[in-house]
């Protein structure tokens, strides 16, 4: 039986929390939909102080962002963005247009189309988080998306010149200086000036990723996203304290709402990580954030053996999952619900966030039990289509239609099947059930 060590927020603490949040979200965009450019600039000005003519930045404007990075910085940054579009290009390589003949004179298939359209958000009123527009945008791109408008916004009064040099170098159509509500609201709902999208994706807030959820249905999302969560599963030979304890701060530094866990086979490895925790958040710069989320949400739990960490991981579906054990594979092979897997303690949660190439935008919240996170297919339709060949074909696919639709009684969808026996099998098939057909086949 596992053993907690420290435990987290309630579930009905979480719940109160969010219940705000979702009323504020919910009144905010019926004003974005009803005033629209209107609303948007008076929640801009609310909330980031930021009021211009319009928010969608000019090509000298983005130049002089990436005028003020030095050549390392871009350096740096296409490094990041060449891994990421690679893998994305694999992934979309992956993705095969299908056509075969299931059955004689029947051809079935399917087309992978692109969105016409994708939004992207990339988070940067407390850090500028540029990698998401890597993540984002490239992805969208390399899906083929030819509209790809991206909203971060302002970072200390003025566009983030890294997250807008990103946005630029990722190949972003439209680059606006919007965030929070009225950014999403935007450019899903669309304004007098922004034209909606088919899909809004890219991590945010907890008002971000609650503006995403209730739009759902009128555009798609990339996936339900909450606060940063990050789960370290570790042992006494593939990991120590203090790297247990950097992983988790290093991860619980996004918000004082990040889960950062715990689950190991080891007392003693557990108890010196918690040391090692306190101790590291007397020198860490953001300290603040980190201590807030480790010791509201924070967790460590000892288990009794490798497949009982499975289960309980498998139970948190955590976002990040960071494996530091005798054998990460065994992990690698049984464990079914996370967002993303870390093996080893040569790698860590920060290589996936910033630069290694997979996709950081991944599911939170226990979504991980039903969605990966985001690739090149999430801004891709897979579309069917039937073609049938020849009248024999057609004849005898139809009487088996017939027949089915029968026992359902649609009469209508029965006909449709019973027109074309007559037409293409020359066989005089009753009307949806009656002894004589209704409809006579033509000469």
């Amino acid at each position: 039986m596992a053993e907690y060590l420290k435990r987290g927020a309630t579930a009905q603490a979480k719940a109160d929390a969010d219940r705000k949040v979702r009323d504020i979200v919910e009144a905010t965009l019926a004003d974005i939909e009803a005033r629209g450019d209107a609303a948007v600039r008076d929640l801009s000005i609310k909330f980031d102080g930021w009021d211009r003519e319009s928010y969608v930045l000019t090509a000298q404007e983005k130049q002089d962002c990436l005028d003020q990075l030095s050549g390392q910085d871009l350096k740096d940054i296409e490094f990041a963005q060449t891994q990421v579009r690679n893998f994305a290009q694999i992934q979309r390589a992956s993705m095969q247009d299908v056509e075969v003949e299931t059955l004689p004179g029947v051809v079935l298939g399917h087309r992978n189309i692109p969105l016409n359209s994708a939004g992207c958000y990339v988070p940067g009123g407390k850090y500028p988080l540029l990698a998401s527009a890597h993540m984002s945008v490239i992805t969208a791109k390399v899906a083929g998306v030819p509209r790809v408008i991206t909203c971060a916004p302002p970072f200390q009064g003025k566009p983030a010149p890294a997250i807008v040099a990103a946005q630029v170098m990722a190949g972003a159509d439209e680059i606006y200086a919007l965030g929070g509500i009225q950014a999403v609201g935007a450019m899903a709902l669309g304004t007098e000036t922004i034209s909606p999208v088919d899909i809004l994706v890219g991590p945010g807030n907890a008002f971000v990723a609650e503006a995403k959820r209730q739009l759902y249905g009128r555009v798609g999302i990339d996936l339900f996203a909450g606060p940063t969560e990050t789960l370290v599963i570790a042992d006494e030979i593939g990991c120590d304290g203090e790297l247990a304890a950097t992983d988790l701060l290093g991860q619980a530094e996004h918000g004082p709402d990040s889960p950062a866990v715990l689950l190991t086979t080891s007392r003693a490895l557990a108890e010196e990580t918690m040391r090692e925790v306190e101790r590291l958040l007397t020198i860490l710069p953001t300290a603040d954030y980190a201590r807030k989320a480790w010791e509201t949400y924070g967790e460590v739990i000892v288990a009794e053996d490798d497949a009982e960490m499975v289960r309980i991981a498998d139970e948190i579906a955590s976002e990040h999952v960071q494996v530091m054990t005798r054998d990460p594979d065994y992990f690698l092979k049984h464990m079914t619900n996370y967002g993303a897997l870390f093996l080893g303690a040569r790698t860590n949660v920060s290589y996936g966030d910033k630069v290694i190439g997979t996709n950081h935008t991944l599911p939170t919240k226990k979504a991980a039990r039903y969605t990966g996170g985001l690739w090149v297919g999430k801004f891709i339709k897979t579309c069917t289509y039937q073609r049938v060949l020849t009248d024999e074909a057609s004849a005898m696919i139809g009487e088996y239609c017939s027949r089915l639709c029968a026992l359902e009684g649609f009469a209508g969808h029965g006909e449709q099947a019973n027109i074309r026996v007559r037409r293409y099998g020359g066989r005089d098939v009753p009307y949806a059930g009656r002894a004589e057909p209704l409809i006579v086949a033509a000469e």
